[in-house]
């Protein structure tokens, strides 16, 4: 039996190489004689720029940037001279992973060193950046993205805002780079998500949470949102508010369009073509496709990897089995939607510190219990 596997991370657990070697294990000591093809693969998320250097050649850059709060850090992207194409990952100067936890505040932190990742690619030659969106600690808009490219964002007595989403509403106007340096840039926003900017299923309101936003923070977040967009619409004729996705990252994705000129990618959909799943579906007998995460829930279905790889498999029949570590979505809806099956292989015996530290044993056996039926 063929297997192929097209996991993403167990968050806080284990990596999606971790998760493969696991489901690996436990195949292989259920059927010892099946082959297993093994890609790497990302929503736009964490784990983005791991998956993009196993699928194609591209040097790392590391270079000094911010975390999100503003302090000096190191810093990877990916290169690839030969194309001129860059891939950064938000969540390598922007992200959570930064932060500990008494340190979130999406009032504070800034998306300010993802846009020096972006000009050091710019000016090294990157003429199609891909930027993945996923884990970010950050709700500014983008705005500090855009600071970093040369724009510059103005209170009502004309002095330059620092970025952070305490600003946001404070904006009265905005002024453009004085250098034409990106106007010749493809920059490609990847990401898995389809909230708009603002209102009840926007930035702040949905993943404010996760970021150290208070109920008042959020309040405050959505408001400087819809701020920074109606100036944007005024100064630059710009609306991408209601676009789907424009919510991502903190709202981010609408900085990227907004004053990038940025195409919006599905993540998972991007990873595939990039990693080649199409092509070798359609070349070889595939007879399971193994996927996961460590947690599936409402959001799994709405554009992040599970989703994408259902779309990918659906003309060619191929069984749809995902392995997690906690269910928290209707198991009918799921099948329903495309899967042939869902291990849920926590114990629920046990603490959550015990299943995500014993999270690769808790896989093999349960793969391996599935084939060994």
């Amino acid at each position: 039996m063929h297997f192929l596997l097209v996991p993403d991370k167990f968050k806080g657990s284990l990596t999606a190489s971790e998760v493969m070697d696991a489901i690996s294990r436990g195949i292989l000591k259920a059927l010892p004689e099946a082959k297993i093809t093994r890609v790497h693969a990302s929503d736009g998320g964490d784990g983005f720029l791991e998956a993009v250097s196993q699928n194609m050649q591209a040097k790392e850059i590391e270079i000094t940037t911010q975390d999100p709060l503003g302090r000096e850090i190191h810093a990877k992207y990916l290169l690839d001279d030969g194309t001129n194409q860059a891939y950064i990952e938000m969540a390598r100067a922007s992200g959570l992973v930064l932060l500990k936890d008494s340190e979130r505040n999406a009032l504070k932190t800034s998306t300010y060193g993802t846009g020096l990742l972006i000009m050091d690619a710019i000016r090294r030659g990157a003429r199609n950046i891909y930027i993945g969106l996923g884990g970010s600690a950050t709700s500014d808009g983008g705005m500090g993205i855009a600071v970093a490219l040369g724009y510059l964002f103005l209170d009502k007595m004309g002095n330059a805002l620092s970025p952070s989403g305490e600003n946001l509403h404070r904006v009265k106007d905005i002024v453009r780079p004085n250098f034409k340096s990106i106007d010749d840039i493809s920059i490609f926003a990847v990401n898995d998500v389809n909230n708009p900017l603002f209102g009840s299923e926007g930035a702040a309101y949905v993943y404010g949470p996760q970021k150290g936003a208070a109920k008042e923070d959020i309040e405050l977040l959505d408001r400087g949102l819809k701020n920074l967009h109606l100036v944007a619409k005024s100064v630059l004729g710009k609306d991408h508010a209601k676009v789907p996705g424009a919510g991502a990252a903190g709202g981010a994705a609408y900085g990227l369009k907004t004053f990038l000129g940025a195409t919006f990618l599905n993540g998972s959909h991007f990873m595939m073509e990039l990693a080649g799943i199409p092509q070798l579906l359609k070349n070889e007998k595939v007879d399971y496709l193994i996927t996961g995460e460590g947690k599936i829930d409402s959001q799994t279905m709405s554009g992040k990897l599970i989703q994408g790889i259902i779309k990918a498999t659906s003309d060619h029949r191929v069984p749809v089995l995902a392995v997690c570590g906690k269910l928290e979505e209707n198991r009918k809806s799921l099948l329903a939607a495309g899967l042939t099956e869902i291990l849920e292989v926590s114990d629920p015996e046990q603490s959550l510190a015990y299943n995500m530290a014993q999270a690769a044993q808790l896989i093999e056996t349960a793969v391996f219990q599935y084939f060994s039926k």
